[in-house]
């Protein structure tokens, strides 16, 4: 039954991350709620996200097709970073992992609230900027500590990558999330090949939310301008606020 459950979750996780981001602020609290250390549940988010931005970036290709191939490119610092992150998380102890994990859960909040005007800002001041240096160089630059980010907790860096993104000469918003998916996979995949001897993987839990974020990435993708973001956006921001204070009493 718990594993019905964990698959479901699974679902909704890939599906939020096809659409916006900010899955695993849903996938964290409930792998915390079987009984996993969070440290443990950190690790093993990467190889439950993974198949689900792996399917959902296979669920906007119609769109990846007219990205230009120079956007490729944007993968290497998501990858670079992502690898220095999952280090830094490789070694973290158990206890300093727990005591940052409020922290981190807000602050993936904060950027999940905040995303609308982060872009606004970001348009308003870097616009000139961009059109002196070349768009790509600036967004890769961004990148880079984005991943680190990205390497070590995962939940919220979708946010930013896809204001990011909209500084580049991408116009159409699929081909943009489809792009954030791909830069999601490249994050999630190194994370998981970095962890993947760290003892830090529960892959019995892990695999059986994949399966789910699997199917969920590939529907979510499809069904992208069909849901309500604003209602999304409200729904994961309580339970992140909630689960925020939950954990700051448990742990201090």
């Amino acid at each position: 039954m718990i594993d019905f459950g964990l698959f479901v979750v699974g679902i909704v996780v890939g599906g939020m991350n096809a659409i916006a981001g900010g899955g695993m602020l849903i996938g964290f609290p409930i792998l915390l709620a079987v009984g996993l250390p969070a440290l443990v549940a950190n690790a093993t988010a990467a190889i439950i996200t993974l198949p689900g931005q792996i399917s959902s970036a296979y669920g906007y290709r119609k769109f990846l097709r007219k990205v230009p191939k120079s956007y490729l490119w944007l993968l290497v610092p998501c990858a670079a970073g992502a690898f220095m992150g999952a280090t830094l998380l490789r070694n973290t102890s158990s206890k300093r992992f727990a005591e940052l994990v409020p922290a981190l859960i807000l602050l993936a909040v904060v950027l999940f609230a905040l995303q609308p005007f982060i872009k606004l800002q970001l348009h308003r001041h870097l616009h000139g900027k961009v059109k002196n240096l070349r768009p790509l160089l600036i967004i890769g630059i961004s990148l880079f500590p984005l991943s680190i980010y990205g390497g070590y907790f995962g939940a919220g860096f979708g946010f930013v990558m896809l204001a990011l993104l909209s500084f580049t000469k991408l116009h159409d918003l699929h081909q943009i999330n489809g792009m954030k998916n791909l830069g999601a996979v490249a994050i999630a995949g190194t994370s998981v090949v970095t962890l993947y001897t760290s003892g830090l993987i529960d892959w019995h839990h892990g695999l059986v939310m994949a399966v789910g974020s699997l199917l969920g990435g590939y529907y979510g993708s499809r069904a992208a301008q069909k849901v309500s973001s604003h209602a999304l956006r409200i729904v994961v921001i309580v339970i992140g606020i909630v689960t925020t204070i939950y954990l700051a009493f448990r742990t201090y």
